[in-house]
């Protein structure tokens, strides 16, 4: 047995102990492992020796030898699957140490071209509860077995590499962790890039452009396309290439939902990445593969949970599309996909506007203009008539009519300018509702009377006094054409949130029943004009009865 001096044994673990201060400095991982072993079997004078790291579960998943030449390792079989003594550290969890390893039951052999071993000494890197590994020693030189103070001075060296791998574990975790933050607040960054980008057109095109581009740059690839389906038809048109071998992607540019892959992501709204258009038969445009387009990801475009479209991505490259790269496609596709919706919204909402626009424009001419001229033609009609008894009076109401005409002519031409009447602006609605009085008084024989508040109506909203005003008007047009009543009476006044005006003839009414989903333009033009400021018409008539017309719009805006 081998005794070593007093002086010898602190020599040696003063050696150990520099030695193990400088494992515990560094934190890379692989060096670690290395130096461990070889600090191992130099401290312990083994001919070999070997560091085993094992997973939770204790299973040998790496395996580091030295003193073992390159040229033996590879005629091996395999390497050590940790049974037999290297099996027994996850169990025992405590230094075994053994003269002779072919004599121990718990020896498992070795594999052929293996060299031959004796002695053994083995110890776990245990840190706490977590086992990492094992330290093996075997041959010990110059003498049959590895001794006491080699137990002694492996173990204490096994404490120190458990510390330096706990400590490069948590530095490389950190690392990664570190490399996994930049990238996501590189991919935050180009997310917010494309957001700027895309968020600054409504244009289709340009959306489509820059969402392909940019994909395409983030993932290094030598094509691209966009198909495209307009609301819920059942076909995807490509919208877009750009890239290599245009031709041999253009070989087809329509797919029916759920045809091959580009229909199949359309129908399902699930991403197919990494795939092969060379060995799957879902991929109908043989030209791609034949091209050398061997990798693909074809990514749907979602927007409000419907798929609007399909972005395919193709390279020629061997190469795998991790989850990362997935998820950044799918969160672009969706940007873009929520772009080209708002986009279609703002079309729509542009051609609604020039729809309200020539529905206004037909009440403002029916209510103005053609009211204006169904006048006139009321006062020369009365001029026809009185020509022969009264050629004065016959002269004034000519004169009328072209007065009225000159300002009809007027008012049609402010609608070429600015396509709004000019009879009536909104400042005093009792001192318009006047002027249509005396024009009715004009142009017809039936008795008139007006009614309204002695207050100010000038801070009346200007919206809801033309309102008042042109149903007032288109009222009053209906009495002349329609009514044969002898008298009509227009009373306006206000309550606290309203200001109401009511039109009542007693002339020779109508059936409202069959009026009902028969409105003529003038009393439906009524209602659509008090409805768009928040107020309302009732129309009360029965035949021989007369009719009243009762409008109301809010006080305030």
């Amino acid at each position: 047995m081998v005794v070593l001096t007093r002086e010898q044994l602190e020599d040696r673990l003063a050696a150990l102990h520099h030695a193990s201060l400088q494992l515990v400095g560094d934190l890379s991982l692989e060096t670690v492992l290395e130096r461990i072993v070889q600090l191992a079997r130099e401290q312990a004078g083994a001919e070999y020796a070997a560091l085993g790291v094992v997973d939770e579960a204790g299973n040998l998943v790496k395996f580091l030898p030295v003193g073992m030449e390159q040229t033996a390792i590879d005629l091996m079989d395999h390497p050590p699957l940790g049974k037999g003594l290297l099996g027994m550290f996850y169990k025992e969890r405590r230094t075994i140490r053994i003269p002779e390893i072919s004599a121990d039951p718990r020896s498992a052999g070795f594999p052929a071209h293996h060299p031959a071993m004796h002695s053994f000494l083995g110890v776990p890197i245990i840190l706490g509860e977590r086992l990492f590994g094992q330290i093996y020693l075997t041959n010990k030189r110059d003498y049959p077995e590895f001794t006491e103070s080699d137990e002694r001075v492996i173990e204490t060296l096994a404490t120190y590499a458990a510390v330096a791998i706990s400590n490069a574990r948590l530095y490389n975790d950190l690392q990664i962790r570190d490399e996994a933050l930049s990238r996501r607040n590189e991919d935050l960054a180009l997310l917010n890039d494309i957001a700027s980008a895309l968020t600054s057109s409504l244009e289709v095109e340009s959306i489509l452009d820059q969402t392909l581009n940019r994909m395409m740059s983030y993932l290094d690839v030598e094509a691209g396309e966009i198909f495209l389906r307009e609301d819920n038809e059942k076909e995807l048109h490509m919208a877009l290439y750009r890239g290599d071998t245009a031709e041999a992607f253009w070989t087809r540019d329509r797919f029916k939902v759920g045809e091959g892959a580009i229909g199949q992501v359309a129908e399902t709204g699930k991403p197919m990445v990494n795939f092969d258009p060379r060995e799957n038969n879902l991929f109908l445009r043989k030209a791609v593969p034949e091209a050398g387009f061997q990798c693909m990801a074809i990514i749907p475009m979602t927007a409000r949970g419907n798929v609007i479209g399909v972005i395919s991505v193709a390279t020629r490259q061997d190469r795998c599309i991790g989850e990362r790269e997935v998820n950044m496609l799918t969160a672009i596709a969706s940007w873009a996909a929520t772009t080209i919706e708002n986009g279609r919204l703002h079309r729509q909402a542009r051609r609604l506007a020039v729809l309200e626009e020539r529905e206004r424009i037909g009440m403002d001419l029916h209510d103005g203009i053609i009211q204006s001229i169904y006048g006139v033609g009321l006062a020369l009609d009365y001029a026809r008539m009185s020509l022969d008894e009264n050629p004065l009076s016959a002269k004034q109401k000519i004169d009328q009519s072209i007065e009225a005409l000159n300002s009809t002519i007027h008012d049609i031409r402010s609608y070429i300018l600015d396509l709004r009447p000019r009879q009536f602006h909104g400042r005093d609605l009792m001192e318009g509702l006047q002027r249509l009085v005396a024009e009715f008084k004009a142009n017809s024989k039936i008795e008139i009377t007006l009614a309204g508040p002695e207050t100010d109506l000038t801070d009346f909203p200007a919206e809801n006094a033309t309102t008042l005003f042109h149903i007032c008007q288109e009222a009053l047009a209906n009495v002349a054409k329609h009514s044969q009543s002898r008298r009509v009476d227009v009373r306006l006044w206000t309550a606290r949130e309203r200001v109401l005006l009511e039109i009542a003839d007693n002339g020779a009414g109508f059936d409202l029943r069959k009026m009902n989903f028969t409105l003529g333009h003038g009393l439906s033009n009524m209602h659509t004009r008090a409805r768009k400021v928040g107020g309302d018409v009732e129309i009360n008539s029965n035949p021989g009865e007369g009719t009243n017309v009762l409008a109301w719009v809010p006080r305030r805006a």
